[in-house]
């Protein structure tokens, strides 16, 4: 199971990113995937999930303090879950990480830096 990460970077607050995760090694559209954060000296946190359920809509959820700015979706043709992000605080620097739900399977993160 590989799961890579991509898309970080620095940005002005009130900016967007967009994150991708392209998975390999496992049936990418019969697994729920999700987002989580990790910022310095915290635990990590879930930021946002998908299901399967819907085919490439899926059922989705969030963080109480992303909803609204965040959006995760899923293209199950290009084995990839993506998570754009918009408004973008300060706050929300942190390294992202891509996890299949279910499995201790994780991406290597990639880092976020909301700064101006």
């Amino acid at each position: 199971v590989r799961l890579v990460e991509s898309g970080g970077g620095l940005v002005q607050p009130g900016g967007s990113l967009r994150l991708s995760c392209v998975a390999s090694g496992f049936t990418f559209s019969s697994s729920g995937m999700s987002w989580y954060r990790q910022a310095p000296g915290k635990e990590r946190e879930l930021v946002a999930a998908i299901g399967i359920i819907g085919g490439n809509g899926g059922n989705t959820d969030y963080a109480d303090s992303v909803k609204g700015r965040f959006t995760i979706s899923r293209d199950n043709a290009k084995n990839t879950v993506y998570l754009q992000m918009n408004s973008l605080k300060p706050d929300d620097t942190a390294v992202y990480y891509c996890k299949r739900r279910l499995y201790n399977h994780w991406g290597q993160g990639t880092q976020v830096t909301v700064s101006s």
